[in-house]
């Protein structure tokens, strides 16, 4: 009887059992690495820690928050023309003044000393005048005697010669006589017409040195009366109506001149100053708009003037009231100002928040549907104002996002709210 044969299993071949342990060890690994990144990119927070803000579409005004101040529209700085010390204040700072009104007064030695040299002088120079005037009319009447003399002769000597003229034709005289009669007549008619043309020159000179005289004295007087007008700019009068705003001045104070030391506001009319950041400077110009609050009434102002000079970096711009300024308004009211840099337009608008620290607006954690799960995600915003920012691609209206800080996050792609 024969013997049933044991038939052996066949064993797995070697290579079959190095294909599956790779796509095992494959597998494990693959899941130890999606569990290590998912729990590294995964971050659990509290849901009442966090602000969640709605995305909606609806319109949009650029516009940036500024503070004014309330001054009058007419100002006039009280700034003096020549220097001294200050002898005499006759008004305070906060006085209501009417145009006219004396202020302070100045002393200036200098220029009393000034004037009385150029009195001094005017008055020497003024007698010279008056002297060198009676010389004029002196040297006239010299030159009219001898021209007086000078024209007897020559009527004598025309009439001697117009009769020896007969005479010769009638030969009642020899020629010598006639000669010796001619020549001395032509003699006395070169000798008038020498004097008389010596006299003109003569008297045009003298005439021009009178005149110049004449001119110097007048440049004198005209100089006096400028220089005693100095001395009356020494007494500072109120140029307007108004209130004496601020006065900066004490008694002995010396004051250069073209210092500013007072100002004179006339209270009729307000407009607004208002410094702004330099960063916008090329955006503010006139007829740019800006609203404010006041007593639970919106009031509308616009910009008349922009001063382009930055200081402290900051520029200012002057906004004139649009319609009726607020009741009671008054000098230096701070107003806090909405200014409009852009015109009114329809956007999907993002909450404001502390998120824009960490991404610049670059991305934002977008909550999935169920309100549990928020993932990060890229987005692109272009505008803004205080209360949102103008989304221009990654987000859609009705769309929930954080707009809480980020600075705990790190950089996690996912968070789960608990």
């Amino acid at each position: 009887m024969g013997m049933d044969r044991q038939i052996e299993k066949k064993k797995w071949p070697p290579k079959k059992i190095v294909t599956v342990a790779a796509a095992g060890l494959f597998v494990v690994v693959m899941l130890y690495l999606f569990l290590f990144q998912f729990s590294k990119s995964t971050l659990n927070v509290e849901a009442d820690r966090i602000t969640v803000s709605t995305v909606e579409r609806g319109p949009f005004l650029e516009y940036i928050p500024v503070i004014g101040n309330v001054m009058p529209i007419q100002r006039f700085f009280l700034e003096t023309l020549e220097g001294g010390r200050v002898s005499k204040i006759f008004l305070e700072a906060g006085t209501m003044v009417k145009k006219g009104n004396p202020i302070l007064q100045l002393e200036n030695n200098d220029l009393l000393l000034n004037i009385l040299w150029r009195e001094s002088d005017f008055i020497q120079q003024s007698n010279q005048l008056r002297q060198t005037r009676l010389s004029m009319e002196q040297y006239r009447a010299q030159l009219q005697e001898r021209m007086n003399g000078i024209e007897n002769e020559l009527a004598k000597q025309k009439s001697n010669y117009e009769r020896s003229t007969k005479l010769y034709k009638d030969q009642l005289i020899s020629d010598f006589d006639y000669e010796k009669i001619k020549l001395d007549y032509e003699y006395q008619v070169r000798n008038h017409d020498i004097a008389v043309d010596s006299q003109k020159k003569e008297l045009e000179y003298r005439e021009e040195q009178l005149h110049s005289l004449e001119d110097q004295i007048k440049r004198m007087e005209s100089n006096l009366v400028l220089a005693k007008q100095k001395l009356e700019d020494l007494y500072i009068r109120a140029p307007i109506s108004g209130q004496l705003t601020s006065l900066n001045a004490d008694i002995g104070q010396f004051i250069a001149p073209g210092t500013k030391f007072g100002q004179i506001d006339v209270l009729d009319a307000f407009n607004v100053r208002v410094p702004i950041d330099e960063h916008y400077i090329t955006r503010v110009e006139a007829k740019k708009a800006g609203t404010f609050d006041l007593a639970g009434k919106t009031y509308r102002l616009v910009v008349r003037k922009v001063f382009p000079e930055v200081k402290e970096n900051k520029f200012e711009v002057d906004m004139d009231f649009v319609g009726d300024p607020p009741p009671d308004i008054r000098r230096g009211q701070t107003l806090h100002i909405k200014l409009e840099l852009g015109d009114l337009s329809e956007a999907i608008l993002l909450p404001n928040g502390g998120f824009w620290e960490a991404t610049g607006g670059n991305w934002v954690f977008v909550l999935d549907a169920t309100g549990k799960v928020a993932t990060r995600r890229p987005i692109r915003c272009g505008r803004y104002n205080p209360q949102f920012y103008e989304v221009l691609e990654g987000l859609k209206p009705g769309e929930k996002v954080i707009t809480s800080s980020y600075e705990s996050f790190g950089d996690m792609e996912r968070l789960v709210l608990k």
